[in-house]
């Protein structure tokens, strides 16, 4: 029996059990059969070491093991059953920004509900980490609907302290306090700059997910004409042609390429990657990744 849910949390959590049931529904109907959660581990985790042997991988090879000077060891792995998840969600400023109606950060905090509310009901821990330039929020990872319902209300109710994004910064948070392999939801609007190694490094060392959050009006503004424009993240103001070609091209420009430089990453990588924006409905997405993990398992 699951615990009471608060008054004040029951639209928002029957709003997010209705749209994890619709996914829930549409990936059992694209795969004929039984639902293999996005939690159900994908990957090896390591369990002993031993001597090499002719034909065994380098990269298997334990180095801090082999210095010990008595041969050269090999780390023996186990397939995880079940995997740790950690929602790693940016907060920053820049994420108020969306369509008028939806804000990047709505289409944040509802995935990042929608995998509580999943977590809850296939038995998997699922924790939260929410960043800005330092470390806003930190539930690590439980089990339970309690837990799910806890980790709702308190994401819903975070003012964050600071308005600045540091993505790298929030990995390394992360890294930090992970002690074994963990599937990592990382969900950002990634309008930063030097996260490229920190993100190589956690995807080396957990399974790792990518979320990009996107507003349509950071690459089509309207135009306005001469307007003030505020951002977001230091509240530097400043009078802008909106309607000017210059202007509109490199908008689109920049935001071109800053999601093509994370697509590269991610697909050297090797990471899933998925981009959600504002506008629309995410849950086809979803599904999609989902079925894609399952399909990989």
């Amino acid at each position: 029996m699951n615990p009471p849910v608060p008054s004040a949390l029951t639209a928002l959590v029957r709003r997010l059990r209705h749209l994890e049931i619709r996914i829930r529904k549409a990936v059992e109907a694209q795969l004929q059969g039984d639902f293999h959660s996005v939690f159900k581990g994908t990957g090896l985790e390591v369990d002993d070491v031993r001597l090499y042997q002719y034909g065994d991988e380098v990269r298997a090879i334990d180095w801090a093991v082999s210095s010990k000077g008595h041969g050269t060891f090999v780390k023996t792995y186990k397939e995880e059953k079940e995997q740790q998840v950690l929602v790693l969600l940016d907060v920053s400023g820049s994420l108020d920004v969306g369509d008028g109606q939806r804000r990047k950060l709505d289409v944040a905090r509802d995935i990042a509900g929608l995998l509580a509310l999943s977590a809850a009901r296939q038995g998997s821990a699922l924790g939260l980490l929410a960043f800005s330039d330092q470390k806003e929020l930190y539930l690590p990872p439980a089990k339970g609907p309690r837990v799910a319902y806890a980790l709702i209300q308190r994401l819903f109710a975070l003012a964050p302290v600071s308005r600045r994004t540091g993505v790298g910064a929030g990995i390394r948070q992360a890294l930090g306090l992970l002690k074994r392999r963990t599937l990592v939801v990382l969900i950002s609007d990634f309008i930063d700059g030097n996260y490229e190694r920190e993100l190589t490094m956690l995807a080396r060392r957990h399974d790792l997910i990518v979320v990009q959050t996107l507003a349509p009006r950071e690459r089509n503004f309207p135009a306005l004409g001469i307007v003030p424009l505020c951002d977001a993240e230091t509240g530097q103001v400043r009078w802008v042609n909106t309607s000017s070609a210059n202007f509109r091209a490199q908008l689109q420009a920049d935001a071109e390429y800053q999601e093509a430089q994370l697509v590269n990453i991610c697909r050297r990588n090797r990471t899933g990657f998925l981009a959600l924006s504002t506008e629309g409905d995410f849950v086809p997405q979803l599904v999609n990744l989902f079925r894609h993990r399952h399909q990989k398992s």
